[in-house]
């Protein structure tokens, strides 16, 4: 398809400066109309008269005025006054939906997450994968009466963000633990496609008490290690008498 071929320039829609001026100052606050940045052609009779706007709330933008003349005519006509954005223009930030502006941590007491209908990190309970375990994992839930429950992709999100956490492999209370939860009677291991990975801590002295934790995260309060008795720091002599006070039968 051709490339449309741009409108003629138009020597009355182009002479109309003062006019698209008026035009501009009429909705525009007192002396905020700066000098004329040039126009452009629209259309074939139709053209757009651009200033500078010098409001300092608006920065780098500008008043579109619009001209037009009916043909063979001899007068401009505005037709309608805008202000637009310019190069390097000051801009709102693009709309984010609230459901999508909510960050992890951001729920508090009261607060409710909208429903989302498509969400990717869940699927029907009823719904056959193809994979067995899935299938078997989701009749699962099915039999708890949820309508919906974590597709594959959830599990994978949900996974890859405890093992990275706090209670994965890598924290520092992890990497000088004695030895890993897997091995730890206070540790719970989770049911479904999870367990092989997963558990939670019943340990009350441990810190992560109450919450997932990796089989192969650990901390010093393993139930199957002991700490070395400390040594004592003062050395036993030989026992005094104290033979002021002792009377001899």
């Amino acid at each position: 398809m051709a490339a449309a071929k741009p409108a003629k320039s138009d020597a009355v829609l182009a002479a109309a400066v003062e006019l698209a001026r008026g035009a501009a100052e009429e909705i525009a606050e007192a002396g905020t109309v700066g000098e004329h940045l040039g126009m452009t052609m629209d259309e074939e009779r139709l053209g757009t008269h651009y200033f500078a706007c010098t409001a300092k709330a608006y920065p780098g933008w500008r008043w579109a005025v619009t001209v037009a003349r009916v043909p063979r005519g001899k007068v401009a006509t505005i037709c309608e006054t805008n202000l637009v954005p310019g190069d390097g223009a000051l801009l709102a930030p693009a709309w984010v939906p609230y459901a999508d502006r909510l960050a992890p941590g951001d729920l508090g007491a009261g607060d409710v997450l909208p429903y989302k209908e498509d969400d990717p990190l869940l699927e029907p309970g009823f719904e056959a994968t193809g994979d067995e375990d899935v299938d078997e994992m989701a009749e699962f839930e099915l039999g708890l009466g949820r309508p919906r429950v974590l597709s594959a992709e959830g599990r994978e999100a949900a996974a890859q963000r405890w093992y990275d956490g706090d209670n994965g492999p890598h924290s520092e209370v992890a990497e000088k633990a004695p030895a890993p939860c897997s091995t730890c009677g206070y540790f719970l291991p989770m049911a479904g496609a999870l367990r092989s990975f997963f558990g939670v801590c019943a340990n009350a002295w441990s810190p992560s008490d109450g919450r997932v934790v990796s089989l192969d995260h650990g901390c010093g309060a393993h139930s199957e290690v002991d700490a070395p008795a400390p040594e004592s720091l003062v050395e036993a002599g030989d026992p005094l008498v104290d033979e002021l006070a002792f009377d001899p039968v």
